[in-house]
């Protein structure tokens, strides 16, 4: 790893006791090699904490003069952040935006830099969810390539993670994948990589990434992602273990706060809304900047019937972090109380701001789709939501795609891919609600009932506009004719055999709800998250 000279003795200093300082952490981790992967996340932690900059992670030796690491501060924290793939603060990482444009002004052959910079613009995107940084993150990362052109990993995984931000998965996929093949053991290639399999529908893949990120670098942010690929499996009880983990060794406010909001939001959709406000509000204690906890609160206060302070939260929610999704929340909070002219007013800027980010490259085809199917031209939906799952096959653009043609008039078609998406392992109070409507229309009232039966159970409280209607459709539907269903010639099945025909009602029983044995061979080997460390 070589670090440049400066002129300036302070500069030169600071980074030669951080140079010293890295080469201890490194040696001592190579001697000790603990084998429990969150042993290593604390060393790691540590490490960080010590570090000013992390810059050895995104560093590699190259053409020009490099950048001396920032004094510790705003633009040091960033730094440590965006090249360890954590969140950091917006004011931290405007910092160090300002730090590094400085910079390569006067070093514009620093590739480094560049990549820096471009990380920095993206991160700056994502945590206000303003696209318009995405095209600067692009030129950065893109000059970086044109400095330095052949082997220039962390450029390549910066574009992987932009092209993931911009909803472009199988972009992103394409991206790390070639990271990969060249440098395997790089763990940096990783975090995009497992975002992209989740956008692409590939849980599988998902994880098999996991694996080997909990191997090279086990730690809060890993955690937190692994969480993610657990809850795409249904394994709700590994994802809540892998945030607890991820909570407790978290290295900073911002990243703490992280796995906070993935804990409230996993909470929340296991229909425990008490449980998920407590998480959301604890991520707004430590890291007030933590929006997306602004917008998980008002969710979580719908649930528990508190509809005026949501409506507070939510409206606070999208002035700091104004997603799509977030404006198709607060509408359909204000859809539920009958306040159709508020409804449209926030459903009209949900088209705006959807406008705004294809300017900027981002697809927001998903939440556009399913706004569309809900409360646009069912038609229209179809049409975006097919390309999207053709592109995307993920399980929520399976459930969207289904849902659009039953609303547009296809039921039989909407069906096949309402049951794949409820299939995939992903536990959704809303895929069973969709796939209970449309059997209801078929005629199909046992399976009806069954899946709404599955959506209260899992979340009852999963829509202000849907959950009522689940309730009364289960009233509606009422309970099974006596003596258990007839065949197809009107006769009833004779009642099992005590000890011998018990398998055959918990088959059934398992058969409807999608999880059936032979797709439960198929699934992929649990990664398990690591066992927490004996603290004294």
């Amino acid at each position: 790893m070589e670090i440049a000279k400066t002129e300036h003795d302070a500069d030169a200093a600071r980074r030669a006791a951080w140079q010293s300082t890295a080469a201890a952490a490194q040696r001592t981790a190579q001697r000790s090699r603990p084998r429990v992967a969150l042993r290593r996340a604390v060393l790691v932690a540590l490490a960080a904490g010590v570090l000013i900059g992390g810059v050895v992670l995104i560093m590699p030796d190259g053409r020009g003069p490099k950048a001396p690491p920032p004094a510790p501060g705003p633009a040091a924290r960033a730094l440590t952040a965006v090249t360890g793939g954590a969140p950091a603060s917006v004011a931290d990482v405007t910092a160090l935006i300002t730090e590094r444009a400085a910079w390569v002004r006067g070093h514009p052959n620093d590739e480094a830099s560049w990549t820096v910079l471009g990380s920095a613009y993206l991160e700056r995107g994502v945590r206000g969810a303003d696209s318009s940084f995405y095209p600067r993150a692009e030129w950065a990362l893109k000059r970086s390539l044109q400095v330095r052109p052949k082997d220039n990993l962390d450029a390549e995984t910066g574009l992987a993670a932009l092209a993931n931000a911009r909803h472009d998965y199988a972009a992103a996929r394409t991206l790390a994948e070639s990271v990969r093949a060249r440098k395997a053991d790089r763990w940096t290639l990783y975090p995009p990589l497992i975002e992209a399999y989740n956008g692409l529908g590939d849980p599988k893949a998902a994880a098999k990434a996991v694996e080997q990120l909990l191997e090279l670098r086990a730690g809060s942010a890993a955690l937190t992602q692994a969480a993610e690929v657990y809850r795409q499996h249904g394994w709700r009880e590994d994802a809540l273990v892998a945030l607890d983990e991820a909570v407790a060794h978290a290295a900073s406010p911002a990243q703490k706060a992280a796995a906070l909001v993935s804990a409230g939001d996993l909470a929340w959709e296991r229909g425990e809304p008490d449980a998920a406000l407590a998480h959301y509000e604890a991520a707004l204690r430590t890291d007030p900047g933590a929006h997306a906890a602004l917008a998980g609160r008002a969710r979580a206060k719908v649930a528990l019937g508190r509809k005026a302070d949501a409506q507070r939260d939510y409206l606070a929610a999208v002035a700091l972090l104004p997603r799509p999704e977030y404006l198709l929340e607060l509408g359909e909070l204000y859809e539920s109380q009958g306040l159709d002219g508020d409804a449209r007013a926030w459903f009209d800027k949900l088209r705006e701001r959807a406008a705004r980010d294809e300017s900027n490259g981002v697809d927001d085809a998903l939440v556009l789709g399913r706004f569309e199917a809900d409360h646009g031209a069912a038609h229209a939906a179809v049409d975006r939501l097919e390309a999207e799952w053709r592109a995307h096959p993920s399980a929520a653009a399976e459930d969207a795609l289904g849902w659009a043609m039953y609303r547009a008039g296809e039921p039989e078609e909407g069906l096949a891919h309402v049951r794949k998406a409820t299939d995939s392992g992903v536990r959704s109070a809303l895929f069973s609600y969709h796939q209970a409507t449309i059997e209801r229309e078929l005629g199909q009232s046992g399976a009806a009932r069954r899946h709404l039966q599955d959506a209260l159970r899992t979340n009852p409280q999963f829509s202000p506009v849907l959950a009522p209607k689940a309730a009364e459709a289960l009233a509606a539907l009422g309970e099974p004719a006596d003596g258990g269903p007839r065949d197809m010639y009107g006769h009833v099945a004779p009642a099992a055999q005590s000890g011998s025909g018990g398998g055959g009602g918990s088959a059934s029983a398992d058969s409807s709800s999608g999880q059936s044995s032979s797709q439960g061979s198929k699934r992929p080997a649990r990664p398990r998250p690591a066992k927490p460390s004996r603290r004294g």
